[in-house]
């Protein structure tokens, strides 16, 4: 059970069925968790319900970035770089144990290059008014690499190919642990939050107006009453807009990305690149994940695809497609000839981009957001990046405001999260691991492995995770699965699967006293983790009617 007063699931379920909220937001992903804060913050009583588990759909499964996208400036839209570089800044400052700067390299290739000197010229405009924009906000500004400089940040390209690269900064976040700690800064400020909690039903009031939901958790039905509804349901918000207006809206225009995990040693980039695929129009990130004490990495992570998806929103997976469409490219510019053996792990989300009047590719569609209010009142949230899920909700709750004829501003653009201190290196030592995902909470970390040491052991071999954060995530982040603790709170599965697969059964052992698991419901969970690691292993040899790589 929680010791965590302000996170204790059961106590929210219990809030939920006899409390009646100002704001009831459907979805706990990036945008849902910021709306729910914002709201808040102000004064409103709020309760955040999410069908699954917290940033479970495309908020766990992002490029893992906050950033303003240079490419977005180079398709003319000056105003979206310059609110994200804004909202990255804002990150940076009040999340700063959980955003790190994040060096970005572009190389500029001659011989049988995609990026000529002609092109580099105009790179070098681009990246003075990425500058300018807001790029200066983080403290550094772009240079140009000598070529020697540029193979030692890439020592795997080919480097009779390469003239010289731009180098531009940028950030990079956990995307998942950023979506939990705004759901539980947002309960400590008095907001419901509750996982595993599917809304079944909006009601309404005689006059139609929608008056709250019906949501089902742990088998038993809870009428939630609330003045307005906020729909922050992602890619499922259509599915959400029908429980209110009867008829599916088809607004969204999934796009799917995918990502696929190699051991450094097979990159060696010691920080993020951007590869251009050759004979296409988009472009790959090459990042290095997991930082070790000598300096190199654990893992480097390649992605992302952006190509229309029409199979089902509940489970997408990396297709052998997929894979094969980013190995052709990544190979393209290393010499190290991956392979579909190397790949450790994969992820696959979709973002909920909203549909344009034309049927251009998705890479081409705009990340802004959009507003909806339906005539019964429920306010649907879509569109946007991870990086401007503040300004999301801001706009949102703006809207709520007056909608329940409130005045109150906006207090999340300088709200430190929860565990916000002050920037520790990330050197790979197990303070700066702990600090790098719990911040200030760290020390809570360290007091559970005080009263039992044996919960200081890896769960993992050669991985940084305790075997107390899965305590932990039991206690204080209601993590309610071994799924939850390896793939969200841990990022293990989509970093080394096999590990996680090996992981499972000490995971579950550990959860079980917590969450009051019998021995055939801890056996069930082990069971469930592996065989969803295995469905994800079958869809990776698995093509499909679209691939990655066709022209969407």
């Amino acid at each position: 059970m929680s010791s965590d007063p302000a996170f204790h699931r059961p106590t929210m379920l219990d809030r939920l069925e006899h409390e009646t909220f100002d704001l009831l937001v459907v979805g706990a992903g990036i945008t849902g968790a910021g709306v729910a804060l914002d709201a808040a913050t102000r004064g409103l009583k709020v309760a955040l319900v999410e069908r699954d588990d917290f940033a479970s759909g495309t908020s766990s499964k992002s490029s893992k970035m906050v950033h303003g996208g240079l490419r977005y400036l180079q398709q003319g839209d000056v105003q979206l770089v310059r609110q994200a570089l804004r909202e990255r800044q804002r990150l940076f400052d009040n999340a700063p144990h959980l955003v790190t700067v994040l060096p970005f390299m572009i190389p500029i290739l001659t011989k049988d290059g995609v990026v000529s000197r002609k092109v580099a010229r105009a790179l070098g405009s681009a990246m003075w008014m990425y500058d300018v924009t807001g790029g200066w906000r983080i403290g550094r500004l772009h240079r140009r690499l000598r070529k020697r400089t540029a193979f030692a940040h890439l020592p795997t390209m080919h480097e009779e190919r390469l003239a010289s690269a731009y180098l531009y900064f940028d950030a990079g976040a956990d995307d998942a642990r950023l979506v939990l700690t705004l759901c539980r800064t947002a309960a400590q400020h008095g907001a419901v939050v509750a996982n595993g909690c599917s809304v079944v039903q909006l009601t309404h009031a005689a006059d139609g107006r929608v008056d709250g939901a019906v949501v089902e958790a742990d088998g038993r039905r809870i009428a939630v009453r609330a003045a307005t509804v906020v729909n922050a349901a992602g890619v499922w918000s259509d599915d959400v807009r029908a429980l209110d207006e009867g008829t599916h809206p088809d607004t969204i225009r999934p796009a799917k990305g995918v990502h696929i995990t190699v051991p450094w040693e097979k990159v060696r980039c010691d920080i993020a690149v951007v590869i251009p695929v050759p004979k296409d129009r988009r472009s790959l990130f090459l990042v290095p994940w997991g930082p070790l004490p000598d300096g190199a990495f654990q893992h480097a992570y390649i992605g992302t695809t952006d190509t229309d998806y029409a199979g089902p929103l509940d489970d997408p997976q990396c297709t052998k497609d997929d894979i094969d469409y980013v190995l052709r490219a990544v190979n393209a510019s290393l010499t190290t000839g991956i392979t579909e053996a190397d790949i450790t792990g994969v992820w696959a989300g979709l973002r909920p981009l909203v549909k344009a009047a034309d049927d251009g590719r998705t890479a081409d569609l705009s990340r802004n957001h959009a507003l909806h209010r339906s005539p019964n009142g429920v306010f649907t949230i879509t569109g946007g990046k991870l990086t401007t899920d503040r300004e999301m909700a801001e706009d949102t709750v703006d809207a709520v405001m007056q909608h329940l004829h409130r005045d109150v501003a906006c207090r999340t653009r300088s709200l430190r999260l929860l565990g916000a201190g002050r920037r520790h290196h990330a050197d790979g030592s197990r303070t700066a691991h702990l600090h790098g995902r719990y911040g200030t909470l760290s020390s809570e970390i360290e007091a559970l492995v005080a009263a039992d040491a044996s919960l200081g052991a890896p769960l993992a071999d050669g991985h940084p995770f305790l075997r107390a954060e899965v305590v932990y995530a039991a206690r204080h982040e209601m993590a309610r699965s071994v799924d939850d603790v390896l793939t969200r709170r841990m990022r293990l599965r989509l970093f080394d699967r096999p590990a996680a697969m090996a992981a499972a059964t000490a995971t579950a052992a550990l959860l079980a006293p917590e969450l009051g698991w019998d021995d055939t419901e801890t056996q069930r969970q082990v069971q469930a983790f592996l065989a969803a690691c295995a469905v994800e292993e079958t869809a990776g040899r698995t093509s499909e009617p679209n691939p990655a790589g066709a022209a969407s």
